[in-house]
C-alpha cells in the first residue's frame, strides 16, 4: 500500500504562510519565518522544500487526552529534549535532561508541541548544520511564523490525525 501525501504549498501574500492539503482537507498553515528553501541550514528560519516521511509523534497527554491516529505517538515527559547542537553526537535526536548541549524542550509551556509530529528531515541520514527539529506541530495565535516547521491549528490537526500513519509523506513545494 502506498503512503498518502500531505501537500504544503506556499500561500499568496506572506512567505511564512502556507496551505496544507490532504485529500479533501485544505487548511491554513504557518511555515518558517524565512519562507521555504532547498538549501536548509541550522538556524536559517526556513522550511525545507522536500518530501519528508512522518516517523512518529509526541503529545501532551494532560492537555490532549487520547488521539485517534495510526502514527506512533509518545506522551511527552518533562525530561524530553531535542538536541539542536550541530557539533554534538546527538544532533537532531531526542535526548533526556539533564543535557548541556543546545536543545529544545519538548514539553513547551506555549503549547506548540502539545501535538508534535516528527518529519524525517535530516534524521535517517544526518548531516551537521542541515537543520534540526523540523516538526509538524500546532500553530501560534495569528499564524505567526515558525523556525522552519509546518504548523496548523489544533482543530485542523485533530481532523488530519486519523488519516496519518508512519510513512505518510509531507511534501513541501
Amino acid at each position: 500500500m502506498r503512503p498518502s501525501t500531505i501537500v504544503v504549498r506556499p500561500a499568496p501574500g506572506r512567505k511564512s504562510r502556507a496551505i496544507v492539503r490532504f485529500g479533501a482537507i485544505t487548511v491554513p498553515a504557518a511555515i518558517g519565518r524565512s519562507g521555504r528553501t532547498i538549501l536548509k541550514r541550522e538556524g536559517d528560519g526556513a522550511t525545507p522544500i522536500a518530501a519528508m516521511r512522518l516517523i512518529s509523534g509526541f503529545r501532551r497527554g494532560e492537555r490532549n487526552g487520547r488521539l485517534t491516529t495510526s502514527l506512533p505517538i509518545r506522551r511527552i515527559r518533562a525530561d524530553m529534549l531535542w538536541c539542536d547542537q550541530p557539533g554534538n553526537a546527538n544532533y537532531n535526536r531526542l535526548v533526556r535532561a539533564p543535557f548541556s548541549a543546545g536543545h529544545e524542550e519538548m514539553r513547551r509551556s506555549d503549547g506548540l508541541y502539545d501535538i508534535c509530529l516528527v518529519m524525517d528531515w535530516n534524521i535517517s541520514s544526518r548531516a551537521r548544520h542541515r537543520g534540526s527539529a523540523i516538526f509538524f506541530h500546532l500553530i501560534r495565535p495569528g499564524y505567526e511564523p515558525t523556525a522552519g516547521c509546518v504548523a496548523i491549528s489544533l482543530r485542523d490537526m485533530r481532523r488530519l490525525l486519523p488519516h496519518l500513519r508512519k510513512g505518510t509523506i509531507v511534501r513541501v513545494l
